[in-house]
């Protein structure tokens, strides 16, 4: 296998990208190489954008990570994947010895990679990846639409992680790409669901999906919670906002024996009143990234219209434009997912 010529998108200090040509390697024996269609900008992303990650990734780093390609070459050692189908990256590289590892919990494993922070990234025209973390797409489903199967996966995951049962009453806090995906995967399990944002621009998305929606500066969202649920309060919270006013709200709208599922990484630690959790016995459940069983999920549900792709994908962008597409999320609400073509037309 032969070097080839390939664009990247180098995230190099102080909110900037720099466009490079650079030589492709063939894989190794347990890796396939990927010609990237499209990867979407994530929150995490950003942070890495804004600075918040430079002593983790440094100044010379290929991020991304919501992505979806097809395979253009595999290693020697790789038996079960081959050239030419369509895939996604599950973009976690366990060691396989901790103890979490050792429980059958690899995507919380103690040594964690992840791909496109702890190695390089998406934002280039091919990708070497372990093997391990490939996922085979339905030859029909849109390779644009597939870069959502991440941050989809991260929505299943929450909402198995709250136990979700048809019938139930499931308020998200926060309605960001990743609170509008839990809504909706939470909805697809039968659920009903109430949408928590600030943002009018977000609001207005949310009643277009379909869902109830609450703006916590115009109404007491527990107490319309609860007016809605018959007194009862929800069932299954989701706190995906990443305020002290959500981890507020969490427990005033949850019902007795509630689940609060904790989706946002907080700037700082929170204050919880631990006084709800011994009156109405409620459960705290912690939610990290996924496990491989919520990547098949979240394919399922991208490739059957369980998600509305068209509706959450804003805009899309390419390599040589990124820094432009980066700087348009910044304080823009209205933006769910923006993606970035990586393969030539």
């Amino acid at each position: 296998m032969s070097t080839t010529e390939i664009t990247a998108a180098y995230y190099t200090g102080n909110k900037q990208f720099q466009i490079e040509k650079i030589m492709s390697k063939p894989p190794e024996a347990d890796e396939v190489q990927i010609e990237i269609a499209y990867v979407g900008i994530c929150g995490t992303d950003l942070h890495a954008f804004h600075g918040s990650m430079d002593a983790r990734i440094g100044h010379h780093r290929i991020i991304g990570h919501e992505m979806s390609g097809i395979i253009s070459a595999v290693g020697d050692d790789v038996s079960d994947l081959k050239e030419g189908q369509h895939v996604v990256v599950r973009p976690l590289d366990h060691c396989g010895e901790c103890p979490a590892c050792d429980a059958g919990h690899i995507h919380v494993c103690h040594n964690l990679k992840f791909l496109g922070l702890d190695t390089d990234g998406a934002f280039q025209q091919r990708w070497n990846v372990p093997a391990h973390t490939v996922h085979v797409l339905p030859d029909d489903l849109s390779l644009a639409h597939a870069a959502l199967v991440e941050p989809v996966s991260v929505a299943c995951h929450d909402v198995r992680r709250g136990a979700v049962k048809p019938g139930e009453d499931v308020l998200v806090i926060g309605g960001g790409p990743i609170g509008m995906l839990v809504g909706m995967v939470a909805k697809e399990a039968g659920a009903n669901v109430v949408i928590s944002e600030v943002s009018a621009a977000r609001l207005a998305i949310a009643e277009k999906l379909g869902f109830t929606a609450l703006n916590p500066r115009e109404v007491n969202v527990a107490e319309k919670v609860t007016e809605l649920t018959g007194s009862k309060g929800a069932d299954v919270v989701f706190e995906v906002s990443g305020t002290q006013a959500g981890v507020d709200t969490m427990t005033e709208a949850a019902a007795c024996r509630g689940r609060i599922v904790m989706v946002a990484i907080h700037p700082k630690k929170p204050e919880i009143d631990m006084f709800k959790f011994f009156w109405r016995e409620l459960e705290l459940l912690g939610a990290r990234v996924y496990a491989p069983e919520d990547y098949e999920h979240a394919i399922k549900l991208v490739t059957s219209g369980g998600i509305d792709a068209d509706t959450m994908i804003t805009d899309v962008g390419s390599l040589e434009t990124i820094q432009a597409s980066f700087e348009a999320l910044e304080g823009n609400p209205s933006s769910m997912k923006s993606l970035i073509k990586c393969m030539a037309d």
